[in-house]
């Protein structure tokens, strides 16, 4: 690119050193290029003499062949450009339903506002997908993630909370350690790991589980929830998804000293060098978006 450019310059500014100062190049460079395209294309392009360069009938022809080319090419790079500042076209994002629905979302509706030429197209599940496969801009993952040729981002990271309503606390009072859960009603949600009665625990720096019982099981995070507010036992879960109900007075955080390490967010994307314009600004906003919010 860079010898073609000094080729059309010579050719319409009618000498190298004219084509030089057009450039900013030195004069020496401009005959390296030139010199150098020529050989690459076998043939001479332009004939020099002491005080002007008059393409050759060769030169000539190529010229009327590579400067709409070029004119293409300089264009595609200052759209580019210019997508790096205002980006636009589609967005693909996968994300965990709830948490997506919740945090990614209201990211996504911010980000369209905000540039007008964005489309958005999200992918909600709480499986795994194939980023590359799928042709998705980015997922969103809550978890810890193998090793893989993806890149990743970390975003934030979640509390995992024991929680119950006043009212079944008042009745059957407050664990004061893990080890008291023994003698709580707990609500089991079943999950994906099938560990819906192992609930873990820092203890004394170290992590520890605990294996807990009650008479009310769900698949539902939902139903979960409904059950902690009425009464039913204590739940334990991401604090993120009852933070309302805390707020409310509905459901009261119990052994905070205790809870696990926290779960890591990350943004993961196509392992390709540099993510495009629309995709590193939408992880900058969902990541500034997250540290706000009490996760």
């Amino acid at each position: 690119m860079e010898e073609i450019e000094v080729f059309l310059a010579v050719v319409e500014a009618g000498s190298q050193t004219a084509a030089a100062r057009r450039l900013g190049r030195s004069l020496q460079s401009v005959n390296r290029a030139l010199s150098a395209l020529e050989r690459s294309v076998g043939v001479e392009l332009v004939r020099r003499t002491t005080r002007q360069s008059v393409a050759t009938e060769a030169g000539l022809a190529f010229y009327r062949r590579v400067k709409p080319a070029f004119a293409e090419i300089s264009e595609a790079r200052l759209e580019a450009a210019n997508r790096r500042v205002e980006p636009s076209g589609l967005l693909r994002v996968a994300a965990p339903i709830q948490f997506g629905a919740t945090h990614v979302v209201p990211a996504i509706a911010e980000f369209m506002a905000r540039f007008p030429q964005i489309e958005a197209d999200v992918n909600m599940s709480d499986r795994p997908v194939d980023v590359v496969g799928d042709a998705f801009d980015l997922a969103v993952r809550i978890r810890e993630l193998p090793d893989s040729s993806l890149k990743t981002r970390r975003l934030g990271e979640l509390r995992t909370v024991v929680y119950g309503a006043p009212d079944y606390f008042e009745r059957h009072g407050r664990p004061r350690q893990p080890g008291d859960l023994a003698d709580h009603q707990c609500i089991l949600r079943r999950t994906a790991q099938g560990e819906a009665d192992i609930w873990r625990f820092r203890i004394d720096g170290r992590l520890t589980t605990v294996q807990v019982n009650g008479r009310f099981r769900t698949d539902s995070t939902t139903a979960a929830h409904a059950a902690a507010r009425h009464g039913i036992g204590v739940g334990y879960g991401p604090f993120w998804q009852i933070r309302d109900l805390v707020d409310q007075e509905a459901l009261e955080i119990v052994l905070a000293d205790f809870e696990a390490p926290r779960t890591p967010v990350r943004a993961v994307f196509p392992p390709s060098a540099i993510p495009p314009a629309k995709t590193h600004l939408f992880v900058d906003l969902l990541a500034e978006r997250l540290k706000l919010e009490r996760l």
